[in-house]
């Protein structure tokens, strides 16, 4: 007859750990490799908004951002924006810049295509409509959330790229066009994939697809 031995408490202890161990080790694992997975998505059907003929939703891999544009403040830039949203030219184009708690940039029509990028000339690419004149505002201040249209260092080069920003940005004021505000979903942004040695991503993330709402 084969005697049970039975554990020590010093054994029990010891099992107990190693089994909180693999368990709090797999957690971990799955949490890193699910960056989603506290990201709240917001449906843009759910929600009453004042002027719903101004709002975008932007779809990315961890959710909706919904923004609401700013026709009033940048008409031309504004009407610019919704052509190309309208015309379903930012779907599938990369975030290609990318500055962590900063910054986001995409809108490279040209070369920031999914399954065509190209890494030598990724943000330098432009729309094929042609530049429009840029729409500084005295009085506008580039708040955390603010989108606003990228350029080159000239004035009056905006055409279809645009940042989105994760912090205030005072300097901004009266360089850049503003277009809008993220006022829900900054936290699926903040999950947008970053490069820690470059602002430019190798592999990036991309716009699933951007509509307006009516």
């Amino acid at each position: 007859m084969i005697k049970k031995i039975k554990r020590t408490l010093s054994e029990k202890i010891l099992l107990i750990f190693i089994l909180t161990l693999g368990i709090a080790t797999f957690s971990s694992f799955f949490i890193i490799k699910n960056k989603c997975l506290f990201v709240k998505n917001y449906n843009p059907e759910k929600i009453n908004f004042e002027f719903p003929e101004n709002i975008a939703i932007l779809n990315t891999n961890c959710g909706n951002v919904i923004i609401q544009l700013y026709p009033n403040i940048s008409p031309n830039s504004v009407s610019r924006f919704k052509m190309l949203i309208n015309n379903d030219e930012y779907n599938n184009i990369a975030f290609h810049r990318v500055i962590k708690n900063v910054l986001v940039q995409a809108g490279d029509l040209e070369f920031g295509k999914k399954n065509n990028l190209n890494y030598t000339y990724i943000g330098t690419g432009k729309s094929g409509y042609g530049a429009i004149n840029s729409e500084l505002n005295t009085k506008f201040d580039f708040k955390k959330g603010t989108v606003g249209l990228a350029r080159t260092d000239k004035i009056n080069t905006e055409d279809s790229q645009f940042f989105i920003l994760l912090q205030d940005a005072p300097l901004f004021k009266e360089e850049y066009t503003p277009v809008g505000k993220v006022i829900y979903g900054l936290d699926v942004i903040k999950k947008i994939k970053h490069s820690a040695k470059s602002e430019y991503v190798l592999r990036p993330d991309f716009i699933n697809y951007f509509k307006l709402l009516r």
